[in-house]
């Protein structure tokens, strides 16, 4: 099968797994599509799937470069690379986090775009706050203290009120 025929497969594949998940995408160009995954913690995940001449890359902006604390915040994402399926944690020239793959485009099927999604998914949602609290809690603080004084909603911050609420 040519580069050009196996590339041709795969985006059909991927545009015919991400109708049969419903998933929210567009598609600007012939083989690119970005995914809208909804979390719970990060409550979108963006994350292009582009089909190339060999492989379908996946990537999906996680965080900006941290504001403090760039050691533990970056261990924290080392240690979780090792553990993970599909995709890990890598930096752009500026720091910001990034979750990044690459699948042959000969184990692009419904069921791995499924799985890859699922686990981009997973780890942008479940290490999120642990992240922001790692590399932004000064931030954080700041962000509670001026809603708070200011009598607007806390909501989007609970998840940081065991050390951003000073009434704790």
């Amino acid at each position: 099968m040519s580069a050009a025929s196996a590339s041709a497969s795969a985006s059909a594949s991927v545009a015919a797994a991400l109708e049969a998940l419903g998933v929210s995408y567009t598609s600007e160009r012939p083989g690119a599509y970005l995914v809208r995954l909804e979390g719970q913690h990060k409550l979108a995940t963006m994350t292009w799937l582009i089909v190339g001449a060999h492989s379908l890359a996946v990537e999906a902006f996680f965080c900006r470069q941290p504001d403090e604390n760039h050691a533990a915040f970056y261990r924290f994402l080392l240690e979780r690379n090792g553990r993970m399926y599909g995709v890990h944690f890598s930096l752009d020239p500026v720091g910001d986090v990034y979750l990044t793959g690459r699948l042959p485009l000969s184990a692009v099927s419904a069921e791995d775009i499924d799985r890859l999604l699922g686990c981009v998914l997973s780890y942008s949602d479940e290490n999120f706050d642990t992240a922001l609290e790692l590399g932004f809690a000064s931030a954080i603080r700041r962000e509670w203290a001026w809603r708070a004084k200011r009598g607007e909603s806390l909501a989007n911050l609970q998840a940081f009120a065991r050390f951003a609420d000073p009434d704790r």
